[in-house]
């Protein structure tokens, strides 16, 4: 049974209890208690006893046709003072058995009704009721048909809903696998669902959207492929350029060696740029990812710190288990993440990995730290803070979406939240 039927299931059985209250309140409002109708058809018999026979006899003749219904009725005939009978019914009732009609009394399985309103039947036979007891009620049964009705009623209902609900929930169901597929960078899922199915239209304008997306995303792979592949020949003649100038015409000019080596700078920082760029290119397409088995701890020890560290600690569990993926990758993002603590760092950088039901990398500094309302975009390319120290410390934006891509790769994600130690916190959960 799926939520979605659970769900309509409690909405209709709702409705029809609030219906079922609200047609019992109106109709005991517009025609009188329900139940009390249904008591007096039961007890029609004794009423009719009362109304026909001995209400029929004479004056001098009432008392004795009440007394031989006592003795062959296996209800209980009382007289009782007007009083003692008003005192036992809810206001409601008085006027009625004040007028001289019968009123039922259904929990107790009796009615009143006074004697005679005008005092004929005896002597002061105008403040007396009878009271009938031992009726022959059972409104359990009328509750029972009421019972029996309303689950017909709501299972005539229910069923064509549970079936309807099943196909709609199937879409769905498809909807959000493809949803969380397309999510992981499964940028062929699409979702498959029957013509006939009401969710038909919005399948296909999300499948229609899905395409849109992959296709950008596509062209922006290729672009960024190409243009980085392009930029490596003019880097490459610009670098062959800069070695022929140096040894044939630099010779003892300080101001033209100064030039080149400037030169050359930029040009290195271009070339790393572009080799960044393909690196997370190809971290977009999963499939390029070596799948094997490795153990985490000596790959985690296997990362040094960045060189100008003041002071590095670790702290990795022998435990740590292994890990199926690219060890290569994994280790490119480990070490991302402490160049990027080196850069801002103060004094102190951690590194601590344990193994609970998943594997937690943590790596924290004592720098300036990260925002929290920019936490989720500095794994985006070439996202940089608008501050001092991130335009000092260099880099192109591109270290930290290589380390996020690289941990979603392997089953993880990343988070920042402020570290004990008073800069950011980077928490990698495999």
């Amino acid at each position: 049974m799926n939520r979605l039927f659970r769900r309509f299931v409690l909405l209709v059985l709702l409705a029809m209890t609030l219906a079922s209250a609200v047609i019992y309140l109106t109709f005991r409002l517009l025609f009188g208690d329900p139940l009390e109708q249904i008591a007096r058809r039961q007890a029609a018999g004794q009423i009719f006893l009362l109304e026909q026979y001995i209400d029929q006899a004479p004056a001098d003749e009432w008392l004795p046709r009440l007394n031989r219904v006592r003795e062959v009725s296996e209800v209980t005939l009382e007289l009782q003072p007007l009083a003692t009978a008003l005192a036992a019914l809810p206001a409601r009732q008085h006027a009625a058995l004040l007028r001289g009609e019968v009123v039922m009394d259904v929990t107790d399985k009796a009615y009143y009704r006074r004697v005679d309103t005008r005092g004929v039947r005896y002597i002061g036979s105008d403040d007396d009721v009878i009271h009938a007891q031992h009726l022959p009620i059972d409104i359990g049964e009328a509750l029972n048909m009421e019972a029996i009705r309303f689950g017909l009623i709501a299972l005539f209902l229910l069923v064509p809903i549970g079936w309807w609900s099943r196909r709609h929930w199937r879409g769905l169901q498809s909807l959000s696998q493809m949803a969380d597929a397309f999510g992981r960078g499964n940028l062929t899922a699409r979702a498959t669902v029957e013509r006939s199915a009401s969710i038909a239209p919005l399948a296909g304008h999300i499948n229609d959207m899905a395409e849109r997306i992959a296709a950008l995303l596509e062209a922006r792979r290729h672009l960024l492929h190409s243009v980085s592949h392009e930029l490596r020949t003019p880097i490459a003649r610009l670098e062959f350029g800069m070695e022929l100038l140096r040894e044939r015409h630099a010779g003892d000019d300080e101001a033209l060696l100064r030039r080149l080596e400037a030169m050359e700078t930029d040009v290195g920082e271009l070339k790393a740029l572009v080799n960044e760029l393909l690196s997370l290119n190809q971290l977009d397409h999963a499939q390029a990812m070596q799948q094997q088995s490795f153990a985490v701890a000596p790959l985690l020890r296997a990362c040094m710190p960045p060189p100008g560290t003041q002071h590095f600690s670790a702290s990795i569990a022998d435990d740590l288990g292994e890990l199926h993926g690219d060890a290569r990758l994994l280790a490119r993002a480990i070490n991302n993440l402490l160049g990027n603590a080196a850069k801002y760092a103060q004094s102190r950088i951690t590194l601590t990995a344990t193994r609970g039901e998943q594997l937690r990398i943590v790596i924290e500094d004592d720098g300036p730290g990260i925002p929290p309302q920019a936490r989720a975009q500095v794994f985006e390319p070439f996202y940089r803070l608008s501050r001092d120290a991130d335009h000092a410390a260099g880099g192109y934006g591109l270290g930290l979406a290589i380390a996020a891509r690289a941990i979603q790769l392997h089953g993880g994600a990343i988070t920042i939240d402020e570290s004990p130690l008073g800069g950011a916190r980077f928490t990698a959960s495999i």
